[in-house]
């Protein structure tokens, strides 16, 4: 902030940039509150006496002024007064403004006056100069020396007041003084720049009245403003309205016309108007195919472009054009005719706008091949050559080389502009060096060159992209003190930086005042309004900007319904979205792959890929190129859709269109097979990848070590990770857990510990999911390896929370060791944490796994007491406590209780209490929870269906027992062994009942059937199971070898399983 702050300095020091100086010498009229509107207040009728007092002016260099001036013989007089004149015009040509201004001083204080024709030079020196402070000052000093002003006078002046924006005093002074036809034309000129050319055009009555001749120069300026406002149809009108009263048609309304269309993108019609132009004997100039050319290139129609450079060629070479002649396209015009036409030739501007055009589409190596063929030619480059070429390769992100070539230039012989200095200062600014940008601005401040709005326009854009908001401001303030008149990119940039620093109100205030100066806000500031209010989330307020942009006839464009879009689907809003692409669409425009790619982000996360399928389709049929952007989103949300063979029919399509894989693309890929199990081909994928010379990023690394983790191979995961060291790659904090997690589940703590003091010194920190997963490896080994595991992760970096000390508190009681729970719980309230919710829930739930209930119970109360407030967990954690002891009865009271604190019981609750009534034997209170459950839309765990079943299983109703199999079989939950162990004993012992010799064939089918079905599912039977099944399907007398049979089988499944089901009818 160093060089921004010199910068200000020395550009405030300046006699001409000091805002007290120009106070000084600016009169009251030109306060800032004065409106530009003509028609806000009445025309001031005596403007000519409102110029401000003969400054006064400092004496202590000219003590002797007085005793030289009267030795100055009369007779010499008016010649020492010409030559002040002529050092104070050389001055100023010389651009050295102070001594200017010092020499003017010193000719008034030696009481010098120039005759009119020498203060009419001045005033117009002073005005071509820029120094609009100075022409008042000269004004004021001649008419106190009572010189009359006379029409070149009022020209000067009137010309003046129209540079900086001043109408409605211009029309005061051109409707009270004597004027000409010039003095007009200024005046429309100045109304036309600033965007009133309804008004310009208005003055045409007040001259015909006045009888003041109506020339080509008011045609042309009128045609002009109307193409610069882009009312182009108005523009022909009024011309051919002048041919028919006799005003012919020149070569500048032509172009002028020409150039409006080409910056319209309609090519055709400028044409059109060429031809017209030689039908009517007026050929065109270098300007008209300078124009065409700049058109074309604009389009991207380089060949067409070319073509017209070739067409000029083939006129052969007559003359050269002057660089001036060029640089005043609007001003000058050929005169050079003959019957075959005018013979031309390219000049340097038609090589530099062919340049300029490939560079602004990004073509830097064509822009440079033709720079070779221009200079091939003979044409060598100037500033703005060197200039367009430096755009395109900064625009390139090459600004190394665009510093070599900004170099380059000097030594060519070529000194840099304040454009050059821009385009770098501007792109130090998007790499983020400020300092660059300041350097160079310090360098032009050495060289003197001017600080125009161009170059203040740029400082301020780029104090804005890095953040520096205040200090932006303070520029656009210098600005305006330095009486620049901010444009319409200066209010864009001032907009666009206001919205991205979230002061919509500035903004506003910003459009609101460019209202205010007849600037009537276009398309891009009304888009990033809305752009900063959806931002915001303030979407309504976006769309009512919207909705005031149609009314004020400003056609939003698909950058403005794509921000929009954007910004509603990012809050959830996709129909209104979809809305406003209907709408847009309705409007005839066509999407963009932004607003495509936003649609697709959103379908994807809320797994609506038939609709992001569609509008994909929608969107392509209507013309739409998709980019690998847009590719990679639709093939990501197919692949987490599940949609496996939409998302490998999309990369092939990716492929088949040219759509080359970026990185990411190839991590979404890899990263789909993944999801299917093809590690394989992924790892295929991905070897071709590197074989393709794209280098993996941070996420591919680890995608694949993920991979790995998760097939278990633990060789290649920490292959990888070497490999991302040799990159100075750290893995994601996930990643890292997975690594250790893998060495925690093979049983290698040692190893895990290594890796975790690898990944510590290459920068990563152990979190809290570290810290759960190694205390819970440590926790299967001995409880004081969890211990020191916890105090050596809180040396290494871990801070110790809550979060930490309840995951250390959870395995203690999942372990039952409350007492050292409470030790713990004691250290981390002595360290200042406060034991919050979770830390109770962790503490009751040891209580009641070691069947310490009334330690639960009052550890509950303490809880309330302490204003800490029990959840859905707590209340579990104590039913399943009660449920376990069969403490039914307190269990229910707890139910109400919780009820009471406004609790909802969830699906876990549902299942304790079902199967703890269901365990006591109490079935009408089992079934009236599971209805209650199943009526809130709960579906029971298969351990609460097992008690259920069991219950009806053990008083015969196997009826209702196979119906409840039915039932959870239809709401998705699978059954176990275990609910086939009740099931099959249930129907073998109605099966074995005499009394019921009529249904013993149906119920030992049955069981047959549900032991077929066990089989098939690899559910291994329990003990009881196998000897009720033999005894029901032996024949007669044949039991005792049936169950042998069953001992040696049981025996033998025992040594192939290692999890066998314990006999009887097994629990959940």
């Amino acid at each position: 902030m160093r060089a921004f702050n010199r910068v200000t300095n020395l550009t405030s020091s300046s006699p001409y940039a000091s805002s007290t100086f120009l106070r000084l010498l600016f009169p009251s009229n030109f306060s800032s509150d004065q409106t530009n509107n003509p028609s806000d207040s009445k025309p001031n009728e005596n403007l000519i006496l409102q110029v401000p007092s003969p400054p006064v002016f400092p004496n202590s260099d000219f003590k002797n002024a007085h005793q030289l001036l009267q030795t100055i013989p009369p007779s010499k007089v008016q010649l020492y007064a010409s030559l002040f004149c002529i050092l104070i015009e050389t001055y100023l040509t010389c651009r050295r403004f102070t001594e200017a201004s010092d020499a003017f001083i010193s000719m008034r204080n030696n009481g010098l006056n120039p005759d009119l024709h020498a203060w009419n030079r001045l005033l117009f020196k002073f005005n071509s100069s820029g120094l609009i402070s100075q022409v008042w000052v000269v004004y004021s000093e001649m008419q106190s020396c009572g010189v009359f002003p006379n029409v070149f006078t009022y020209n000067v002046l009137l010309h003046c007041l129209c540079k900086v924006g001043r109408f409605r005093m211009a029309l005061d002074l051109l409707r009270t003084a004597d004027v000409d036809t010039v003095s007009y034309n200024t005046v429309k000129w100045g109304l036309c720049n600033g965007g009133n050319v309804e008004q310009a055009v208005g003055l045409l009555s007040e001259m015909m009245k006045k009888g003041i001749e109506i020339d080509s120069f008011t045609c042309n300026i009128l045609v002009k403003g109307f193409c610069q406002i882009g009312l182009l149809s108005n523009a022909e009108l009024l011309m051919n309205n002048f041919a028919n009263e006799g005003i012919d048609r020149d070569i500048i309304s032509f172009n002028s016309l020409i150039d409006g269309y080409c910056k319209s993108g309609d090519i055709s019609r400028a044409l059109e108007f060429m031809e017209t132009m030689r039908r009517e004997a007026i050929w065109p100039d270098i300007i008209t195919y300078n124009t065409l050319i700049n058109g074309l290139c604009a389009i991207g129609e380089f060949g067409e472009a070319k073509n017209l450079v070739y067409e000029i060629l083939d006129h052969g070479h007559v003359r050269v054009l002057e660089n001036d002649i060029v640089q005043h396209q609007d001003d000058t015009a050929t005169e050079d005719n003959d019957v075959d036409g005018l013979r031309l030739e390219p000049n340097l501007i038609t090589h530099t706008t062919v340049i300029s055009g490939y560079c602004k589409q990004r073509g830097l190596k064509e822009a440079l091949s033709f720079y070779e063929e221009m200079v091939k030619s003979g044409f060598m480059p100037d500033v703005v050559t060197y200039s367009s070429i430096l755009y395109g390769i900064c625009g390139s992100e090459k600004l190394a080389e665009g510093m070599v070539l900004f170099r380059e230039m000097e030594e060519m012989g070529v000194t840099p502009n304040h454009v050059s200095y821009s385009i770098l200062i501007n792109s130090f600014f998007k790499a983020g060096n400020a300092i660059g940008a300041f350097l160079l601005l310090k360098e032009m401040l050495v060289r003197g060159i001017v600080f125009d709005l161009v170059v203040y326009t740029t400082l301020m854009d780029g104090l804005f992209k890095v953040g520096k908001v205040d200090e932006a401001e303070n520029v656009f303030q210098l600005l305006l003190e330095l009486h620049l008149v901010p444009n319409y990119i200066t209010y864009s940039v001032l907009i666009d930086g206001r919205c991205r620093a979230g002061n919509m109100k500035g903004a506003e205030s910003a459009a609101q005042e460019m209202e205010k100066k007849n600037m009537a806000p276009n398309v891009i500031i009304y888009s990033s309004i809305i752009n900063g209010y959806s931002k915001k989330g303030m979407l309504d307020e976006a769309v009512g900007v919207l909705r005031k942009m149609v009314d004020q006839k400003v056609s939003p464009n698909v950058f403005t319904y794509g921000t929009l879009i954007d910004g509603y689907l990012k809050v959830g809003g996709q129909e209104m979205a979809l809305d406003l692409y209907k709408e847009m669409t309705g409007r005839g425009l066509d999407a963009n792959s932004f607003i495509l790619d936003a649609f697709l982000n959103s379908f994807r996360k809320d797994g609506r890929m038939d609709e992001a399928e569609k509008l994909f389709k929608d969107m392509t049929q209507r013309g739409l190129s998709p980019d690998c952007v847009n590719y990679t989103s639709l093939m990501d949300g197919l692949f987490k859709d599940g949609k496996e063979s939409a998302a490998l029919k999309t990369a092939q399509e990716m492929t088949e269109k040219h759509q080359g894989f970026d990185v990411v693309a190839y991590n979404v890929f890899i990263n789909g097979l993944l999801r299917l199990g093809k590690y394989a081909e992924a790892q295929s994928i991905f070897t071709g990848m590197r074989q393709m010379g794209l280098a993996p990023d941070h996420a591919t690394f680890n995608i694949m070590v993920n991979a790995y983790c998760k097939e278990g191979n633990l060789k290649n995961a920490f292959q990888l990770w070497n490999e991302m060291k040799s990159y100075g790659l750290v893995p994601y904090s996930t990643t890292c857990n997975n690594l250790v997690s893998e060495f925690c589940k093979a049983g290698e703590m040692q190893a895990a510990m290594d890796l975790l003091d690898e990944l510590v010194i290459a920068g990563f920190c152990p979190d809290t999911v570290t810290h759960r997963l190694l205390l819970g490896a440590c926790s299967k080994s001995n409880i004081e390896s969890v211990f020191q595991m916890h105090e050596r992760l809180i040396v290494i970096g871990l801070a110790p929370n809550c979060t930490v000390y309840n995951s250390l508190l959870t395995i203690l009681g999942n372990l039952g060791m409350t007492r050292k729970a409470s030790f713990v719980l004691s250290d981390m309230i002595s360290r200042g944490i406060s034991a919050d919710t979770a830390t109770y829930n962790a503490l009751i739930h040891g209580y009641c796994k070691s069947s310490h209930l009334e330690k639960a119970r009052m550890l509950y109360l303490k809880m309330l007491v302490e204003g800490i407030s029990p959840n859905v967990t707590t209340y579990n954690k104590l039913l399943q406590g009660l449920s376990t002891a069969g403490l039914m009865a307190e269990a229910d009271e707890l139910v109400d209780e919780m009820k009471k604190r406004g609790l909802v019981p969830d699906a876990y609750t549902y299942n304790i209490l079902v199967s703890g009534h269901g365990k006591k034997g109490n079935k009408k209170k089992s079934i009236m929870f599971y209805c209650e459950m199943v009526s809130k839309g709960f579906i029971p765990e298969t351990g609460t269906y097992n008690v259920l079943i069991s219950d009806f299983a053990k008083v015969g109703k196997m009826d209702q027992a196979r119906e409840l199999l039915n039932e959870m079989q239809n709401r998705g939950v699978s059954p176990n062994s275990s609910t086939y162990d009740i099931l099959i004993s249930g129907f073998c012992k109605l099966a074995g009942q005499v009394e019921l010799s009529n249904l013993r064939i149906s119920y030992r089918a049955e069981a047959n059937m549900l032991f077929k079905e066990m089989n098939e599912k690899g559910f291994i039977p329990c003990k009881s199971t196998l000897i009720f099944i033999s005894d029901t399907l032996a024949r007669v007398g044949k039991k005792w070898k049936a169950r042998r049979l069953v001992k040696k089988l049981f025996k033998r499944m025992k040594g192939n399983k290692t999890s066998i089901l314990s006999s009887g009818t097994g629990d959940s």
